[in-house]
């Protein structure tokens, strides 16, 4: 009978090392689109005290394997998913929290209920609450995860 191995898969070891400022520059990575970014570049982006400390965390990003290096720039070549990046999807060129979706569909509905009442009723009444406490609700959702951003 063999035990299982103990060695850390790759994404356990991506998990436990994006973290804390590697974390910052990743979402920074992220952020460019496919362009290349510098390391003084990362340093006035991020206020870093000096660009030694924005060259560790691209070279970290390097090993764990997320970024490559051609001619002293970075470039973005795997996207991950871990901790708070997993509240978030891409929509065209920018990262938004996945609450803002359901929370765009809930205000949406709730306004177009609001239109088309006929007849004002407890039903009525009890659409437009409901419609109303769940926009709010994936909207508060929405900005605190927005604030968690790194």
């Amino acid at each position: 009978m063999t035990a299982l191995s103990s060695q850390p898969t790759d994404a356990d070891k991506i998990a436990s090392e994006l973290k804390g400022n590697t974390l910052r520059v990743y979402w920074y990575v992220l952020n460019a689109s496919g362009k290349v970014v510098g390391v003084r570049e990362v340093q006035r982006a991020l206020g870093f005290s000096s660009p030694t400390l924005s060259l560790y965390h691209l070279d970290k990003l390097k090993d764990l394997g997320l970024v490559g290096k051609e001619s002293g720039e970075y470039r973005l070549i795997k996207e991950v998913k871990v901790d708070i990046l997993k509240q978030f999807m891409k929509v065209g060129r920018i990262f938004v929290p996945r609450f803002v979706l359901y929370a765009v569909l809930f205000t949406v509905l709730t306004i177009y209920y609001l239109v088309n009442i006929v007849t004002p009723d407890f039903f009525s009444v009890f659409g437009l609450l409901f419609g109303g406490v769940g926009s709010a609700i994936f909207w508060f959702e929405a900005i605190k995860t927005w604030k968690q951003r790194p």
